[in-house]
């Protein structure tokens, strides 16, 4: 996982380990997903509101199309 030191500083150091993310589409509205790299597994979706787009998983590799 990311190491997230120095306490308070609000930043993550490194990148998350073993998670990746891909664009997916949900009831027509582009949304991102983010996939757990070992087994596969769906793990969470951040869906786009109505007037903005969805927005990245911060520190999650993208997966190429």
């Amino acid at each position: 996982m990311a190491v997230n030191k120095p306490v308070g500083d609000n930043a993550r150091k490194g990148a998350v380990k073993k998670r990746s993310q891909t664009k997916t589409k949900m009831a027509g509205a582009k949304s991102w997903t983010k996939r757990d790299t070992t087994s596969g597994e769906f793990m969470a979706v951040k869906k786009s509101s109505k007037k903005k787009s969805a927005k990245k998983f911060k520190g999650v590799r993208r997966e190429k199309a």
